[in-house]
């Protein structure tokens, strides 16, 4: 019986343009960027139409409020188009957790810090964390020392960002990878 309808926004308008600005006068610019001037509102849009070209304010805050005479089409395009280009150029930094041991043994230090190295150079952060278990948390000293010695193993390839802490029964530790990469 009764119908209902949907209204679907494709996109967000950000900027009033045309018949949506309210205000008296305007800081006018052209659209090469040229100043034209504070001008009445009618003006403006008039100014607009007669270049087939839409009316954009581009400041609302100002005083008065400057408005600019372009293709709002094109634009928005060209807005989507550099926030894609953005969104791709973007690295996303991952946090690979090392677990170390206060009572590691040689080879298992080497298999952890090769793995480290490879995280860091691939562009991601790199946890260290050591868990104490019952007495081994009176010998805090020697995880600190183990923790030290990685950190130091990794000096060619990462920068300390968080040094050795502990919390609770886990020292944890943070390393960045190197901005200037060989």
């Amino acid at each position: 019986m009764y119908k209902t309808t949907e209204v679907l926004f494709i996109a967000k308008l950000e900027h009033q343009i045309n018949d949506d600005i309210r205000d008296k006068q305007v800081r006018l610019v052209g659209e090469e960027g040229e100043q034209l001037g504070v001008v009445p509102l009618e003006e403006a849009q008039a100014a607009a139409l007669a270049k087939g070209l839409d009316l954009v304010k581009i400041a609302p805050k100002a005083e008065p409020p400057v408005c600019k005479i372009m293709d709002y089409g094109k634009f928005r395009f060209e807005q989507a188009k550099k926030e894609k280009e953005a969104r791709r150029n973007q690295k996303i930094v991952e946090i690979k957790e090392i677990r170390l041991s206060s009572k590691i043994d040689v080879h298992d230090f080497d298999v952890r810090l090769k793995n480290a190295h490879k995280f860091l150079l691939a562009g991601d952060k790199v946890k260290c964390s050591i868990r104490f278990r019952g007495r081994e948390m009176a010998h805090t000293d020697i995880g600190l020392a183990v923790m030290k010695r990685f950190a130091e193993a990794c000096t060619e390839v990462s920068t300390v960002e968080k040094p050795p802490k502990l919390e609770g029964r886990q020292m944890l530790m943070f390393l960045a990878p190197l901005k200037n990469k060989p």
